[in-house]
């Protein structure tokens, strides 16, 4: 006879006080599908009362640039956890099925879209950056970046900034 052992369930100890805890997300990845975990977790950070930032860093500028925010596409392909036929995933359309797909189940789930998340999460006090060296590369103008955004810094200034953060690569 075999008995099921559950494991213990691990929680971090982050000392008794959370006050000075620090997130930050490093969003490199201009994706439909590679903005959202970023902005889930750092509206978890901050329903901890977590001080967030996020950081958005090469592609990760469309999230952020008024011309491509509304825009963000999600591509099937080379993506296996779309669990389609991966001949398929290239062929034309597939792109744009996947992105209207995707955008549906979100809304059916009242998950608010990218310019609106954004919105929220400086709403409630995330701190949002822009990459000087990404900014410099696309040829961008603070003005070309949604209003929210808290500044423009090199990343010597956001490591500096966000010291002993918990930090995550998206």
């Amino acid at each position: 006879m075999t008995t099921t052992e559950t494991a213990p369930m691990v929680v971090p100890d982050f000392g008794d006080e959370d006050e000075g805890r620090k997130m930050a997300f490093v969003c490199s990845k201009g994706t439909l599908d590679m903005a959202y975990p970023a902005l889930i977790m750092a509206s978890g950070a901050l329903e901890q009362g977590v001080e967030t930032h996020i950081f958005f860093t090469f592609w990760g500028m469309d999230m952020i640039n008024k011309k491509t925010m509304d825009d963000l596409k999600f591509t099937p392909v080379g993506n296996t956890a779309t669990h389609m036929p991966m001949a398929l995933t290239p062929l034309p359309g597939m792109t744009a099925m996947a992105t209207s797909r995707m955008r549906k189940q979100l809304q059916e789930l009242d998950i608010p879209d990218v310019p609106a998340f954004l919105t929220h999460l400086s709403d409630m006090g995330c701190h949002l950056w822009a990459c000087k060296m990404s900014v410099d590369m696309f040829d961008l103008e603070r003005d070309d970046m949604m209003d929210e955004l808290d500044g423009i810094l090199n990343v010597s200034d956001f490591i500096e900034l966000i010291e002993g953060a918990q930090t995550m690569f998206i």
